[in-house]
Parts: C-alpha cells; structure tokens; sequence
C-alpha cells in the first residue's frame, strides 16, 4: 500500500523505489550562481582531465574528496582540499590518507572552510577562512569541486526498510548489514539482489546503499530490478 502526498492510495503486490538522493549544497556566497560556472558537486575522469596542468580546489574530507583528490592528482598541476576538521583522519580511510601524504601535488587545508566565491562569469576566486584563528584569505582559482556528501531521498521508508544510518537502502546480501535493528525477514526463501528487507518492495539506484552513483549504473539497476520483480510475482 502507498499513500501519496494527495491522500490517493495505491495497491500493488510489488513496489519499485527510484527516489534518487539530494547533493548536500553549501550556505555560501556565489555558489549558487556559480555553479556549472566553476563550482561543481562531484567530478569525472572527463572533469580532471579538463584542469591538465591547472589548480583546482575540491571541499571535503570523506573518501569522496579523498578519490577525488587522487583522481585530479594525476592531470592538476596542484590539488588544494579544503577540509573542515583538524585531521584527515577525523573522517577519511587510512589508505586514503596514506595515499594523499604522498602526493607531493595535493595540499591539505585543515580547519578552512569556504567563505565566498567570486568572478565576472565564472569563478576566478575564493575566499578562505582558518576556523581556528579567523584568519581570511583569498585564492585564484578556476574550479572547485564539492564533495560534502548527500541524503537519498528515503525518509518516508522510516520503519518500513532497513536503512544505513544516514537513510540510505540496504538490498539484498547487504542487508545483513542492518543488524539488530531490521525487521525479522519473513520469505522463506532468500532476498532477490535488489529486494529490501521487506518482501516485495524493490530499490534501484541512488537512493541504495553501498551503489556506485552514475547514470548509467542506475540504469542498469532499474533494468536488473524489473526482472526480480518478475520473477518475485511469479510467486504471489
């Protein structure tokens, strides 16, 4: 049973959830016009080969920035990682870490967020702040790339569907990973690959744990979906 925002009811014996996730965006000055123009969330192999031989800053101190930062590492003349905390550490895998420390062309900026991004048309500058000392300071500056993490779209699934603690989906070999607090499963039989940890509802894409998060990977999810989904009707 689904219940829309309308108050409409819906019946279905299966449910497929698409509902994608949310990019986290940053409460800074010029972001949002800048972005497309300088100002990116997230970044391809196609996007580090761009800045060949450039600067480019990237905003977080997860893994994703830390890939990221290695990935740009390879083409850049000069990764800039502006991260919040006082460590890499604090929120990154150690091999990462490890990785970064050896890159002679990746520059960590710890305790420094972002205050304001400026130019004509597109960025050309950024102003940092040290959150420790106060102190600002202004960079050139042809790109900046966001990583700060984003909120799939589950919160209505809230005590329907083991999620991971920041609400992402667990389907199923992964969704031993809910640990004590998902709902006994009650098939007997074994969870189809893309099956929640409730019988019959379905999820593909990004709103997924654990997924890689492209187009073409949620595509092919959907596609994947549509079969166990037959072949879990066969079966009611």
């Amino acid at each position: 049973i689904v219940t829309l925002a309308t108050g409409d009811v819906l019946r279905a014996h299966a449910v497929l959830i698409a509902t994608g996730m949310t990019v986290r965006r940053l409460n800074v000055s010029g972001y949002e016009r800048f972005e497309g123009a300088g100002v990116y969330y997230g970044a391809a192999i196609s996007e580090a080969a761009t800045y060949t031989g450039g600067e480019v800053f990237l905003v977080g101190g997860a893994n994703s920035a830390g890939q990221a930062a290695m990935m740009f590492s390879k083409y850049a003349a000069k990764v800039r990682m502006i991260v919040r905390s006082e460590s890499l550490e604090a929120g990154m895998s150690q091999y990462l870490v490890d990785q970064i420390n050896a890159r002679p062309n990746i520059e960590v900026l710890l305790s420094t967020k972002v205050l304001e991004v400026s130019g004509p048309d597109r960025v050309e500058e950024i102003r940092l702040e040290n959150i420790v000392t106060g102190e600002t300071w202004e960079e050139k500056a042809s790109a900046l790339f966001i990583f700060v993490g984003a909120v799939p779209n589950s919160g209505f699934l809230e005590s329907v569907v083991a999620r991971d603690k920041r609400g992402f989906i667990y389907t199923g070999p992964d969704l031993g990973l809910a640990g004590d607090d998902a709902r006994p499963w009650v098939a007997d039989r074994d969870p189809y690959p893309l099956e929640t940890s409730e019988p019959g509802v379905f999820a593909a894409g990004d709103v997924r744990y654990g997924v890689v998060r492209r187009v073409a990977s949620a595509v092919g999810q959907g596609s994947v979906a549509v079969s166990m989904i037959h072949q879990y009707l066969e079966s009611v």
